[in-house]
């Protein structure tokens, strides 16, 4: 992983296993390198970063996986800084994260399809869990002078008090 020179942001992330958790992907090996490029970058490169780190750990906006309950504190960390330049769209994925059912309906439907894969499910709700765990941060949030980050946020915040 990159370090963020000057700066304790993203510190925790050596203490996380990566290598060890898989994503939609494989190997979550890549989430430090995305993070810290989301938490460096202007808009041009933050952008598309959070777009694979997305696609790895909300595939679709609703498949969750392994490494995404990980991820999640370093997406409350990254929304909390103005400097970061995608914030709107990690409330988003927070929201997504949140929402996130797939395996849960799947199991309640069809639960000898998902025997032995329970793990699924459990990923899905340490993820849910995790998005909650910080749901104080919204407070904050919702004094920004940027209305679109007050807006993302109130949606994330009806999300979580409708579950």
């Amino acid at each position: 992983m990159t370090p963020i020179k000057g700066s304790a942001l993203l510190e925790d992330l050596e203490e996380v296993p990566w290598p060890e958790m898989a994503d939609s992907t494989g190997s979550a090996e890549a989430i430090p390198v995305l993070l810290a490029t989301v938490a460096r970058g202007d808009a041009d490169t933050a952008g598309p970063a959070l777009d694979q780190l997305r696609r790895r750990i909300c595939q679709y906006g609703f498949v969750v996986g392994q490494a995404t309950a990980a991820t999640v504190p370093f997406l409350w960390e990254l929304v909390r800084l103005p400097q970061v330049s995608c914030r709107v769209e990690i409330l988003h994925l927070l929201r997504s994260i949140a929402d996130a059912r797939q395996w849960e309906t799947t199991a309640a439907a069809y639960p000898k399809l998902l025997r032995h894969r329970e793990r699924y499910v459990e990923w899905e709700r340490d993820a849910r869990h995790a998005v909650h765990a910080q749901r104080g941060v919204l407070r904050h949030l919702l004094d920004e002078p940027d209305h679109d980050v007050v807006r993302a946020g109130r949606e994330l915040a009806a999300t979580l008090t409708a579950r």
